[in-house]
């Protein structure tokens, strides 16, 4: 698992840090480790001696450990030039250790380069970047490297032009390869359009490790922590024991979101299906091992419910929704349960004490909150889940998992070829299966998503993706992250 920490945090372990050291030593362990890196890149594309690195240079530290890593570059015998976007206000130090080191400066973007170097604005930066930035940045795809193509370019701590708590990028941005941060992760290392941006990600450890005392602004999971999570099956494990999932979803008018959504609920780790609506023939019909009934009240036992997709919104949906939330067990809710919770006729049935989770896209989002998520998604997704005392998965590229009680984590495996129709019924079926099985809301929907990016990206390897075409990857993404299911 990663986890990153907003600006204020950091600052705040820096300055702890940085009081029991001699002045600069952060700086140098910043510039040591971002050098390194560099020397890596240029290694495989040419060596380091003779090529031609490009500094961009802003004004307080990030344009110093630029400096630093620049002159460290030059000792080992390459060109080093440093533009320096505010000369009055750069780093002195750091430009001396340049030019003594055999770098120097220009007053203009060279037309060749070998790598260049990001550090126009760090993490203390707010807004967009001004016009003179933003103009250098639009015209660093007109460079071009001793091999002919385009240079690599490494951002300093985080890509410049992006917001580094939210990870919005409100104007021109830099679009690095490799970002090279110290001491912790950024939120906009992780989340929000900032993300890609950021390229490969390189975290470089300068000691600050001890001094932190606050918790994260956001968490990463990775496959170990999805394999921990699952569950596991022993020798006494029955169809009852490994959870029971309902699925209350589709209509006469969307059978298929039914199917997706039994579909998405099977690939999980539940030991059965139960499906409620009045598509049961044809979900029957598509897997038959799904136990269906019309109504919810009728269809039997089950651990956890699925509501909404596809259910329609008249009093017939109405009914159902009601039924789902009147359990004392946890329940996801989906698409058009969304709608129908947003005339708040459904307020008093929200007061419930068994887990609850809404997976809304942007659309349904601002239906329900009253405004879009807007460029800080983390917070716009912990003001919904605290209002509806919810877990909220607000769907999207990085999608949020955000809790009640304050947590936030970002799904890493997101990719827009889940932008499909069907493609949510599928991921609502596959949480509703883990909420089922016993997991916790937010565990439970934080797996969901990343095994159904996971399948996405699958599905994408082979073409235009469909919502039928994640459904079939996902056994596939499911046994490669978590393993096979084991033979007793």
């Amino acid at each position: 698992m990663r986890l990153a920490w907003r600006v204020a945090d950091v600052r705040a372990a820096e300055k702890a840090l940085m009081a029991t050291l001699p002045a600069g030593t952060l700086m140098q362990r910043a510039a040591a480790g971002l050098a390194r890196r560099c020397g890596l890149l240029l290694t495989g594309s040419g060596g380091v001696y003779g090529a031609r690195v490009l500094l961009l240079v802003g004004s307080g530290d990030n344009g110093g450990d630029t400096l630093y890593a620049g002159a460290r570059l030059a000792e080992r015998g390459a060109q080093v030039r440093a533009l320096l976007l505010n000369p009055d206000r750069v780093h002195l130090d750091g430009l001396a250790a340049l030019r003594a080191s055999g770098g120097f400066t220009v007053r203009d973007l060279p037309v060749q380069a070998d790598l260049v170097l990001d550090g126009i604005v760090g993490i203390g930066a707010s807004g967009g970047l001004r016009p003179e930035a933003a103009s250098l940045v639009k015209a660093l795809g007109g460079l071009r490297a001793r091999d002919g193509g385009r240079p690599p370019v490494v951002a300093v701590d985080v890509p410049s032009g992006v917001t580094v708590d939210t990870g919005d990028v409100p104007g021109e941005a830099v679009t690095a390869d490799v970002t090279v941060t110290f001491g912790y992760l950024k939120p906009a290392h992780v989340v929000g359009p900032a993300a890609p941006r950021a390229g490969q990600v390189d975290l470089v450890d300068i000691g600050l490790g001890p001094m932190l005392r606050s918790d994260p602004a956001v968490r990463v999971p990775d496959a170990e922590d999805i394999a921990e999570w699952w569950p596991t099956l022993g020798a006494e494990s029955d169809k009852y024991s490994r959870g029971v999932v309902g699925v209350a979803t589709g209509s006469a008018t969307y059978p298929g979101a039914a199917l997706l959504s039994t579909t998405g609920a099977l690939a999980g780790p539940t030991g059965m299906v139960r499906y409620a609506g009045s598509a049961h023939a044809e979900v029957v019909r598509a897997h038959p091992s799904v136990v269906a009934a019309p109504r919810v009240g009728e269809a039997g036992r089950v651990q956890a419910w699925v509501c909404g997709s596809g259910l329609g919104t008249d009093e017939a949906a109405r009914t159902e929704l009601r039924s789902v939330l009147a359990t004392s067990l946890p329940v996801l809710l989906d698409a058009d349960a969304l709608t129908l919770l947003v005339d708040g006729k459904h307020a008093d049935d929200l007061r419930r004490d068994a887990p609850l989770v809404l997976t809304p896209h942007d659309g349904e989002f601002k239906r329900l909150a009253g405004e879009a998520p807007g460029a800080d998604r983390m917070a716009a997704a912990l003001r919904l889940a605290a209002w509806i005392n919810a877990v909220v998965l607000l769907k999207g590229d990085r999608t949020i998992v955000a809790t009640p009680a304050g947590q936030v984590w970002a799904n890493p495996t997101g990719t827009s070829a889940l932008a499909t129709a069907g493609s949510g019924d599928v991921l609502a079926g596959l949480l509703g299966s883990l909420l089922a099985a016993g997991l916790a809301p937010e565990r439970a929907a934080v797996a969901a998503a990343y095994l159904h990016g996971l399948a996405g990206r699958r599905a994408a390897a082979d073409g235009p993706v469909t919502a039928p075409d994640v459904a079939a990857a996902l056994p596939g993404a499911i046994r490669d992250t978590v393993g096979p299911v084991p033979a007793q």
